[in-house]
């Protein structure tokens, strides 16, 4: 046989072999991959990828043509809120729309790239549409997060003149599709012109126009280049970056985004850098009110916005700005908590203790003297009534929840249920309560296991008290005592307790002066943290809204109870200490000895902040929560001043002290609006109950102690000159018994003989 006849052989043997080691495979050897291959082929992958393409081509083709550009909508969907107190009835009407279309050739050149530069660089040279940013919106609302993921002026233009702000796929597609039929059918100027003229700015302005007048008191066509930046960088945060309401993050973020309009500007060449440079922020003019807000009226009105524009952001996913355009002349109906019989005693309250006293054009310092105050129930956590100030024509500002003035001693509280709830102990190792003695030596120099931790705050006058109970301390606001406590509990402790009860502390260092109530906090704040003390450790967040609700849609309104954030001991041992205040301490003339307490039980702080440029009082009985404060502001600069000699308040210095005017106003409302109740109590210490038999022990070891105050300024009310013996007649319960002990310094006594004398000066 020759070669060609032995390779066809071997061939052949071969090909007959083959179905038998196939068949060994699938016997016993190792699986065959055949079936996977012919699955997943790459001519399979790729026909479906390009059939996905080709489906995706056709649908959106159909879509396209099925969606036509809708006439502008936005005048239609202006319409008025109502506003109702508790009881239903009407409390007021969101006036006409502040808006007025201008053409974009009255709108300087400049101030329109502030826009641009703001919003979308590309304006000019895009499609219309952010495909990348719209997907990744689309890819959001399936997966429920909802928030938008970027858009184009055009998109947005679109969203907010011929759509809605609902964060729906079928939405998102329509704005889709509109924007590239408005990219063809406009002009760029003209889709600028419509979203500039579409916005909303805040100050219940829509509009460049309003926006102008609402911020500068001009019209469109005289803005500056950088007051326009400032109005284009608003729209991304409008109540936020509101400079006139604004915290102080609040201000840096607009001042940062200013910033970074401008230098896109300047980047892109549309800004002479030299020009640049030379600009200085545009503070803007004060808001004015809207007509039918005067009085309190505005105030309530701003709350209640501010927190549904709050809840919606939440509930749907989108931006700030977004949420406040779905909230202001929407149409809504808002059913506020505010009890009309509560709201009308909290003014009178105010007018008869405070406001009808100061007397301007007779002293200086009247003008300063601003107050705010919340009340909550703390089983509901329903805002019942609040007072913003003057008058919301007035006064824009609302002082019930402006964060910008120290808190001071009634922070005192917080740093015992931080070492109540974690069982802190001294630096001796001894547990903290009520009976724990601490050094209370004016300018102590706080210890960290015997290191100074080169802090020693003067009590107020610098009065020492030697050995004193940690009651006591709290009665007579000893600030040395609480600077020693708060470290040995551990100040990330304490800050960590103070946001678990509601305080905003971003940004807030863990440092002992911390201690002293240095942070900025407001009375909505304070009244929401004593609410949840008064409500045995469940977290109160109060609410102004009871109810909201238009024609296609009701707000979903949260429990403002949560959960325990605290233990109930601990809550209710916070609560019996703070009756010792009112009882024995620096509430006890205008609180305690109030005519129309008629044995009501009451707990409270009083605090006086650095320069006596704020004085609170926040108090609650077992159904009522109430924090008062007064704040000292400079009515032209709105800069902090302080309150002393408001009223001509004698002796001198006059101060206004936190035991005065606020707690006169807490006891005149309070007393008026509830009936004799006694707190609920399941502790064995404090102001409340029987006292231990034997005071713990607990001096920290440390040097000498400093008697050269520290630079810090004091942050407390005068203390009392001579500790009170007098049990204090709170029904039901034990009055304070906790040691006396005589000031080595003796506190200020009564200065003068001749009226007004200084509401607190007799407790001192």
């Amino acid at each position: 046989m020759g070669r060609a006849d032995d390779r066809r052989a071997r061939q052949r043997a071969g090909h007959r072999a083959a179905p038998g080691r196939r068949s060994a495979s699938a016997a016993g050897g190792k699986p065959a991959k055949g079936f996977l291959r012919r699955l997943f082929t790459w001519k399979k992958i790729l026909g479906t990828f390009f059939g996905l393409c080709l489906l995706g081509i056709v649908g959106f083709v159909a879509l396209y043509t099925s969606v036509d550009v809708p006439a502008g909508n936005v005048a239609a969907q202006r319409q008025s809120n109502v506003y109702k107190y508790s009881d239903g009835t009407v409390l007021a009407r969101d006036g006409e729309v502040n808006r007025e279309i201008v053409d974009l050739s009255k709108v300087p050149r400049k101030v329109q790239l502030t826009f641009v530069a703001a919003e979308n660089k590309s304006f000019y040279s895009d499609p219309g549409v952010d495909i990348r940013g719209t997907a990744r919106a689309l890819a959001n609302t399936l997966a429920g997060k909802g928030k938008q993921g970027g858009s184009t002026i055009t998109q947005q233009y679109v969203k907010n003149y011929y759509l809605d702000q609902d964060q729906t796929v079928t939405r998102k597609l329509k704005e889709l599709v509109i924007s590239l039929k408005v990219e063809r059918e406009k002009s760029k100027d003209d889709i600028l012109a419509g979203y500039i003229n579409t916005s909303y700015y805040g100050r219940g302005a829509y509009g460049i126009q309003a926006a102008a007048q609402a911020y500068y008191r001009v019209d469109a066509e005289d803005l500056t280049v950088a007051q326009g930046a400032y109005l284009a960088a608003l729209l991304q945060a409008p109540s936020q970056y509101d400079w006139a309401v604004a915290t102080d993050t609040g201000k840096r973020l607009v001042r940062a985004r200013w910033n970074y309009v401008l230098d896109n500007m300047a980047k892109e060449g549309w800004l002479d850098r030299a020009k640049r440079r030379a600009m200085k922020f545009p503070v803007p003019e004060e808001p004015k009110g809207a007509p039918g807000m005067e009085g309190q009226k505005g105030y309530l009105v701003a709350l209640a916005n501010s927190q549904l524009a709050q809840q919606i952001m939440r509930q749907d996913g989108i931006s700030e700005s977004e949420a406040e355009a779905k909230v202001e002349h929407q149409g809504w109906t808002i059913t506020l908590n505010i009890d009309r019989r509560k709201q009308a005693a909290l003014e009178r309250a105010v007018a008869s203790q405070l406001t009808g006293k100061l007397d301007p054009e007779k002293r200086k310092v009247d003008a300063d003297v601003q107050a705010g105050a919340v009340s909550v129930d703390p089983r509901t956590g329903r805002i019942v009534a609040l007072y913003g100030g003057r008058d919301y024509f007035k006064h824009y500002i609302n002082n019930a929840t402006r964060r910008d003035y120290q808190p001071a001693s009634t922070f005192k509280p917080v740093i015992l249920a931080a070492a109540l709830e974690r069982n802190a102990t001294t630096q001796g190792g001894k547990p903290i309560n009520a009976d724990t003695l601490y050094d209370g030596t004016s300018g102590r120099q706080v210890v960290d296991h015997g290191t100074r931790v080169g802090f020693g705050p003067p009590n107020e006058d610098e009065v020492s008290y030697g050995d004193i109970t940690v009651q006591e301390a709290m009665n007579k606001s000893v600030n040395s005592v609480f600077a020693q406590m708060g470290v040995d509990v551990g100040m990330a402790d304490v800050m960590a307790t103070a946001r678990e009860l509601g305080m905003d502390t971003k940004g807030m260092e863990a440092v002992p002066a911390q201690t002293l109530g240095s942070m900025g906090a407001s009375p909505l704040e304070m009244a929401g943290i004593y609410a949840t003390f008064d409500n045995h450790g469940r977290k109160v967040t109060p609410t102004i809204l009871k109810s909201a609700e238009k024609k296609d849609r009701t707000a979903e309104i949260p429990d403002p109870v949560g959960g325990q954030v605290i233990g109930r001991t601990a809550a209710d041992t916070v609560t019996s200490v703070l009756t010792g205040v009112v009882d024995d301490g620096t509430a006890k003339r205008s609180v305690a000895g109030n005519p129309l307490r008629n044995g009501q039980q009451v707990a409270g702080k009083t605090g006086t902040s650095d320069y006596n440029r704020s004085a609170w009082f926040t108090g609650y009985t077992p159904d009522l929560v109430t924090s008062v404060g007064l704040f000292g502001e400079d009515p032209k600069t709105h800069a902090h001043v302080s309150l002393t000699g408001a009223t001509g308040l004698l002796p001198a210095p006059g101060r206004i002290n936190g035991g005065g005017y606020p707690a006169q106003i807490w006891a005149t409302y309070t007393f008026g609006v509830t009936g004799r109740a006694v707190f609920d109590l399941d502790t064995t210490q404090g102001a409340a109950v029987a006292p231990t038999d034997t005071p713990t022990w607990s001096r920290s070891p440390s040097p000498t102690p400093s008697q050269t105050p520290s630079s810090q300024p004091p942050t407390s009310e005068e203390p009392s000159g001579t500790p009170s013996g007098t049990p204090s007649g709170t029904p039901s319960q034990s009055p304070s018994q906790t040691p006396s002990h005589t000031p080595t310094t003796s506190a200020p006594t009564d200065g003068g003989t001749e009226e007004p004398l200084d509401p607190e000066a007799q407790d001192d």
